[in-house]
């Protein structure tokens, strides 16, 4: 992908900005970087690429912190091509940003996937990769949704460690099940090191998942699926999301994975300050139907989803921008909650929010030109043009 000019000016648009809600103005950047932002017109440098974003809204790009794959790559491939085909592929959906995400498997597989990520350079005008969500193996077996059975293991720091160090220290959530650490040393382990726990393929009740915070569990895993939903003698993991403030949750707004009027009751109940919508899209995202492979594991994909053999969800093959127009449609929704659940909220969840998330001069230039409707016009990655009216530039 050959580079375009480093400065880039957007101008006439309403721009959601950290510091000062929406303001109507111009955005300029430098390279890869935020500059300045202006409620004036000031004539833009010379050598600029000008943007012009009138009724449009210039918000942050979209971080997808649970992704396994797309346009027939996946992280498990462990190949640089395998990355380089996913983060030039998701900034036509508006993500900008991702977290490399595992499945249980062999450990010298999952070896092999964090190296290549260690080793990885995300490349200016591709979506970064930020890290690594080690989703398993440190899960509940009767709760293991596409996760193969087989490699399913006991919580062990010392397992951890050596994946933390093969990954150069890129693992920034991990998925498992607080139950499987009764003690809490390594959710303890985990949460000191700086990494994000997620409750998720996890049997564990409401109590459960109360006792988990004081150790370090700040995330619960896609809500609603493959973990306990909100009976009235125990309101389960996913009632936990609702009266836990300490927690946010993933969030896949397929419709499909968790129904319309379920998203409008999570969202009623939970808000836009605790949720992060995700994708969890494997390989087949952005291909036609047909058969494919999850974590070794045959896949049939359909228009709308990916099942195993026997009607099992396997990820989904949901895009970024669907799930946040998915949203935007529910009952008091706005762009601005759409911002706090796809941008704000998974940054500030993975301790990169001084850097991604918001629109704000010294950040970033990770954004995006939307209509109304959160149909994009321009992705822009770090500083350059990385989609634009259609087509991948």
């Amino acid at each position: 992908m050959s580079r375009l000019k480093n400065i880039v000016y957007i101008k006439n648009t309403a721009i959601f900005t950290e510091e000062n809600g929406v303001v109507n103005g111009s955005l300029l950047i430098e390279d890869t970087i935020i500059k300045t932002i202006h409620t004036e017109k000031p004539l833009p440098p010379e050598d600029a690429i000008v943007i012009d974003g009138e009724g449009l809204n210039l918000i942050p790009g979209f971080i997808d912190g649970h992704i396994h794959g797309a346009a027939g790559a996946d992280v498990m491939d462990a190949t640089e091509e395998a990355l380089d085909t996913m983060a030039g592929a998701l900034p036509a959906e508006g993500t900008t940003s991702f977290l490399a995400t595992t499945i249980t498997q062999a450990p010298q597989n999952t070896d092999k996937a964090l190296e290549n990520v260690a080793d990885y350079q995300s490349k200016q005008g591709m979506a970064d990769v930020i890290g690594v969500h080690l989703e398993g193996p440190f899960i509940e077996a009767d709760k293991k949704g596409a996760q193969p059975l087989e490699h399913i293991m006991e919580p062990d720091i010392n397992q951890f460690k050596k994946w933390q160090h093969l990954s150069g220290n890129s693992i920034r959530t991990i998925t498992m099940a607080p139950e499987h650490d009764a003690t809490g040393e390594f959710m303890e382990f985990l949460f000191t090191s700086g990494v994000n726990v997620s409750a998720g393929h996890t049997d564990a009740g409401f109590e459960g998942i109360k006792k988990a915070i004081p150790y370090g569990l700040r995330q619960l895993t896609h809500l609603c699926n493959a973990m306990n939903g909100i009976h009235h003698r125990d309101i389960g993991a996913v009632g936990a999301a609702f009266e836990l403030d300490e927690l946010r949750a993933e969030l896949i707004a397929d419709g499909i994975h968790v129904s319309p009027e379920m998203l409008q009751l999570i969202f009623s109940n939970v808000g836009s300050k605790r949720l992060i919508l995700i994708t969890d899209a494997m390989r087949a995202k952005c291909l036609q139907a047909g058969n494919y492979e999850l974590g070794g594991q045959p896949v049939t994909v359909t228009e709308d989803r990916a099942i195993l053999k026997d009607g099992t969800l396997a990820g989904s093959i949901l895009k970024m921008s669907e799930g946040a127009r998915q949203m935007l449609q529910l009952r008091d929704a706005s762009i601005h909650h759409v911002v706090q659940m796809t941008s704000a909220n998974p940054a500030k969840q993975v301790g990169i929010f001084d850097r991604k998330g918001s629109i704000k001069p010294g950040k970033d230039a990770d954004l995006l030109l939307v209509d109304d409707d959160l149909d994009i016009k321009y992705t822009i990655c770090r500083g350059m043009i990385a989609y634009q009216g259609g087509s991948s530039k």
